[in-house]
Parts: structure tokens; C-alpha cells; sequence
């Protein structure tokens, strides 16, 4: 017996993630974090489910051979400020293979493809290896397409990879879930077996100790980032875009992140002086841990199609823990405290969010 069973059979394996785990509920100890019983509440759910992530990624999913799509982030997982217009769907592959996706275009407003190596769980970073946009597909007159992923380039579509990729990353960015169709994607290898190989002692050693990893470094990772913006609440500063691009940003995205702190009777007040060309913008309300809100039954964030805007072009959003009655309301949902994302999205000029902190009843008395 190696090693390595002995580690899986004497349950050892099985100890060391859950000691992963342990030890990442440290991050939701930190002094400077908010204290009371809902916040760390919200951040031990948010452990259970980078927990879920974590085993998803590194055991449920992890064969380059048989890649699957599936939902690394979605309304009961999510990181890093994940977006409330995406859907994402995510595919373990190997930069030596080469892969075939097929799909059908839909009607969604905007879809990006990106592969990339490293992740959470290695060293902190998910490192670009190659993008494309659905403003670059080729796409039959029955929405259909076909795009090949490889390290060496192709005909037709392509989307590269190098020796070294790891993964697959799909966006899909609506401006109206309610009338535009999402699009359909299907992954395989070519060339590949009939079937998966049976589980062994060693991808389930390796997948527990990553994913135990990938637990502990991202919840420091975004606990960092949380942190670094405390002192200036209530801004909307422009973000570290190389830092964002460094951890699986959309390079068509350009971001912002911040604090907000407010009593029971203030408002953040965002305005954007003026929209330049732009696929399109959202602004989002996340809790301390950078989850979004529950965007399924309130609204915690606005886009360029749900906004309304003001004769001049610009746009005032106010961030309240009550209805205010004014437009663009975005609901805190119980949270005093919370995060802060902004986003252009492949804007022609970055025009940076203005805020103040107002009296909610000094808002509802001006529209009167």
C-alpha cells in the first residue's frame, strides 16, 4: 500500500480538509472585520460554500479528459463580488489536449470565453491564456457555432491556450434575463476514451487537499481585499485593474470596488455624470465577504438596461436599507455595512462614480 492510501484509508486525507476548513474560519475572525452575529453568520455560510465550490472544481469536475461545464458561481456560490447579470460555467481542461466546445448563440447580450492556468488554490491568481468575445464568433444562420481550443492556432474559431491551461471560463452577461435566451455550450475533448477511469486513492488525496487550499486562499484572499478598503467608506474608487485581471477578470471589464457604511436613517448616493459607449455598466451591492445580495427576490444591483436616467444622460443610484422613493434604489437587505462593485463594460472611456452620503428622509422629501 503507498503512501497516499494509507493517507485515504486510515481517513487521514479526510482530516487534513477538514482541518483546511478550521483553520479558514480564521478569516472570519479577523479584528478588523465587523463583529456582530449576522455578519459572521454570513461569512461561515460564505466557507460552506467555497467549500462546495472547492470540491466541486478539484473532485466532482476535475477530469481534463471528460471536461464538464458547470456552475462555479451562481445564487447559492459566490466569489469575489460575482456578477448578478452573469451566469458562469467553468471546465477543467489540459493545454495539451485540444478541446471542442459547440454551442447555440441565444440572444444574451454579451459572452466571453477565457482559458487560463494557476488558481485560488495555487497561488492566489488565474492567469489569462487566451479570450474571445461573442463580438468575434462566427455564428450559422441558425445560431449555431463551433470553437476550438488549443495551443496551437486553428482555422475558423479558436480560442488559445498554452501548454499550461488549466481552465475554462465562460461568461454570460444579460442586460434583461427575462426576455433575452441564454446561450447553450457543450465541451469535449478530441481524441479523448470511452469513458472516465474509476476514482483512486490519489485524485481523491490530491482533490481534498486542494480544495482545502483553495478554501483557506480565497477567503483570505477577498477578506484582504475587504479590508484594504475600510478606511475610506462610502467611496467607489477605480480598482487595481492588474490585480483584478490577475485573479480571472474579464479584460473587456474595467472595475470598482468599495466600502459602505451607513446608519439606519443615511443613503449612499452614486451618480454617474454620463454614460460613454459601452456594452453595457452595472452597479452592485455585496455584503463584507464580496457575495452579492440576494439579487433573486430584491434588487441589490442596476445595469445600463434597468437604470432610469435623467434628461441630461446621467445617473443617480441611491443605496438604502429602506425605499426611499426615488428611482434606482438598491436595496442593502438588512446589511448596515457591505461592499461595493462597479463595472464598464468594454466602454469607450472610464467615467468615474461620484458618491455622498445623504439623510434618507432629506431624499424623499425632495421628491415631494
Amino acid at each position: 500500500m503507498s503512501d497516499v492510501e494509507r493517507r485515504v484509508s486510515s481517513g487521514q486525507s479526510w482530516a487534513d480538509f477538514c482541518d483546511a476548513l478550521k483553520r479558514a474560519g480564521e478569516q472570519i475572525q479577523r479584528p478588523e472585520a465587523p463583529a456582530d452575529a449576522f455578519t459572521r453568520a454570513e461569512g461561515y455560510r460564505y466557507l460552506s460554500r467555497l467549500a462546495r465550490a472547492g470540491l466541486e472544481w478539484y473532485l466532482e469536475f476535475n477530469d481534463a479528459d471528460f471536461p464538464v461545464l458547470y456552475k462555479p458561481s451562481h445564487e447559492t456560490i459566490k466569489i469575489g463580488a460575482d456578477n448578478p447579470d452573469n451566469i458562469y460555467e467553468k471546465a477543467v481542461v489540459n493545454g495539451r489536449n485540444d478541446y471542442r466546445v459547440r454551442g447555440k448563440r441565444g440572444s444574451v447580450h454579451y459572452i466571453s470565453m477565457t482559458t487560463s492556468k494557476g488558481s485560488y488554490a495555487e497561488d492566489f491568481k488565474q492567469t489569462e491564456t487566451g479570450f474571445v468575445d461573442s463580438n468575434e464568433l462566427d455564428v450559422d444562420a441558425d445560431g449555431r457555432f463551433e470553437i476550438i481550443l488549443s495551443a496551437t492556432p486553428k482555422p475558423g474559431n479558436w480560442l488559445p491556450m498554452d501548454v499550461d491551461s488549466q481552465s475554462l471560463l465562460i461568461r454570460q452577461t444579460f442586460l434583461d434575463r427575462e426576455t433575452e435566451v441564454p446561450a447553450e455550450f457543450v465541451v469535449e475533448r478530441l481524441d479523448t476514451g470511452v469513458a472516465p477511469l474509476p476514482l483512486t486513492a490519489q485524485k481523491l488525496d490530491a482533490g481534498l487537499r486542494t480544495a482545502g487550499t483553495f478554501v483557506e486562499n480565497t477567503a483570505r484572499m477577498f477578506a484582504d481585499w475587504s479590508a484594504s478598503w475600510l478606511d475610506k467608506p462610502n467611496q467607489l474608487p477605480p480598482a487595481n485593474q492588474e490585480l483584478c485581471q490577475s485573479v480571472g477578470g474579464d479584460p473587456n471589464i474595467f472595475y470598482y470596488h468599495g466600502f459602505f457604511d451607513l446608519a439606519d436613517d443615511e443613503a449612499l448616493v452614486v451618480e454617474v455624470a454620463r454614460i460613454p459607449d459601452c456594452r453595457s455598466w452595472n452597479l452592485q451591492v455585496d455584503n463584507y465577504w464580496m457575495e452579492s445580495l440576494d439579487y433573486r427576490y430584491l434588487r441589490i444591483h442596476v445595469n445600463k438596461h434597468t437604470a432610469q436616467y435623467a434628461a441630461d444622460g446621467s445617473v443617480r443610484i441611491v443605496i438604502a436599507g429602506r425605499a426611499p422613493g426615488v428611482g434606482n434604489w438598491l436595496n442593502t437587505a438588512g446589511h448596515r455595512s457591505g461592499t461595493l462593485c462597479f463595472r464598464w463594460i468594454g466602454a469607450s472611456e472610464q467615467v468615474h462614480p461620484t458618491c455622498r452620503v445623504v439623510k434618507i428622509d432629506r431624499l424623499e422629501q425632495a421628491e415631494k
